[in-house]
């Protein structure tokens, strides 16, 4: 198992950007804080809105990546358990105690097999997906070896067009040949529309689940007359989980960005029109920056640049102010238009990362934030973790 972090070996500015009691005008930027109200409000209406639609919540680590974060969404949101996409993603949330893991992607490498197989000896249901029956030998040899159970969900592609079969047959025929297989256990279908999860509009969102719904009720319909039960029919994103935790088909939500919202996600439109994070979700993760350079006198720059967030799904906006816009950034610096010259040197400002997952993936650490005082330091325990 993992030592536990002791936050006394670091030091402030060096390796880890604030103390606990610090203000936040004292934490060393750019750095990741969190708004710890706004994200506990997150995570506990997320958890309301499954049990009140009659699904679980498996909420997804690819997000945060933080054993602290999942740990949260589990004792106030209810989740029941973690979503990776690697396998050492999944040790990581394994060795800091997390009960029940989903590798929701295919794992083909021998030496990946290997390493997923010995995830239950961490004390972890371990769950991963197939979408070729020839994975499932591997797997089973694997599982044998350790002396192990993985449990298998077959992945239909039921928009996103990456991995997963798209015939019922096919599905049909890797879920026998995994009930078959030593070692092995079929616990169910992963079928998640990644592609439309950004959808601006809420029709046609819910145009583009109500394909993958039927796709996924023939499948379970199908597997149910050759005897296999679906213990998980698991899918769903914070674009669409309304649409798939009222299908009566899925039994599992997937949902990861909702927690901390992020700019991309922030646009788009629910059934009345409006922006999700005008109201649906809080903004709760911000990139910390300082004005380093105000020597232009329309133009003010900032210590937040390409190497402290990920700008794939478009620019951060600044958070709570009309007066000034982020509009270009290099490698170490961010641009900041300020035609009325209102920033100065040493101020700061929350930045809201256009895509939040690989944003947290470049840092070490969340600072929380609760009333303007840091209360926490969580490290971001699986960060750079992608084997």
């Amino acid at each position: 198992m993992n030592a536990p972090i002791k936050i006394d070996d670091f030091e402030v500015g060096y390796n880890i950007p604030a103390a606990v009691g610090m203000s936040e005008n004292e934490i060393q930027t750019p750095c990741l804080i969190l708004d710890l109200d706004a994200l506990e409000r997150n995570v506990e209406k997320m958890g309301k809105f499954a049990r009140d639609m009659g699904v679980r919540h498996r909420s997804h680590g690819k997000m945060h990546k933080s054993v602290d974060v999942q740990k949260l969404q589990e004792s106030l949101g209810g989740s029941c358990g973690v979503c990776c996409q690697k396998v050492s993603e999944a040790e990581a949330f394994a060795r800091g105690g997390i009960k029940d893991v989903l590798v929701s992607n295919q794992v083909r490498d021998p030496a990946k097999i290997d390493r997923l197989a010995r995830i239950p000896k961490l004390g972890a249901r371990t769950i991963v997906c197939v979408d070729d029956v020839a994975n499932v030998a591997d797997l089973s040899a694997a599982a044998q070896k350790h002396g192990t159970t993985i449990e298998c969900l077959v992945e239909i592609d039921c928009g996103a067009g990456r991995c997963g079969v798209t015939k019922t047959e096919d599905v049909v025929k890797i879920a026998k040949a995994i009930d078959a297989a030593p070692g092995l256990k079929f616990s169910g279908i992963q079928a998640y529309q990644g592609a439309m999860q950004h959808m601006d509009k809420y029709e046609d969102r819910k145009a583009k689940i109500d394909i993958a719904v039927a796709m996924v009720k023939d499948a379970v319909d199908a597997l149910k007359a050759e005897g296999l039960e679906c213990d998980i029919v698991g899918g769903g994103g914070t674009g669409s989980y309304y649409f798939e935790g009222n299908s009566g088909v899925y039994n599992e939500l997937q949902c990861g960005s909702y927690a901390f919202m992020d700019a991309d996600y922030g646009r788009i439109l629910d059934k009345d029109g409006n922006r999700i994070d005008h109201g649906e979700w809080e903004n709760a993760l911000f990139l910390l920056t300082s004005v380093m350079s105000h020597a232009k006198a329309d133009k003010a720059i900032c210590d937040a640049g390409l190497k402290a967030q990920s700008v794939d799904s478009g620019l951060p906006f600044i958070y709570g102010r009309g007066d000034v816009k982020y509009v270009k950034c290099s490698d170490e610096h961010g641009v900041i238009e300020d035609p009325n010259g209102v920033l100065k040197v040493n101020e700061k400002l929350r930045l809201v990362p256009g895509h939040c997952d690989p944003t947290c993936n470049v840092h070490d650490w969340y600072v929380g934030v609760r009333n303007g005082k840091v209360e926490t330091l969580w490290p971001v325990t699986a960060r750079g973790l992608a084997y």
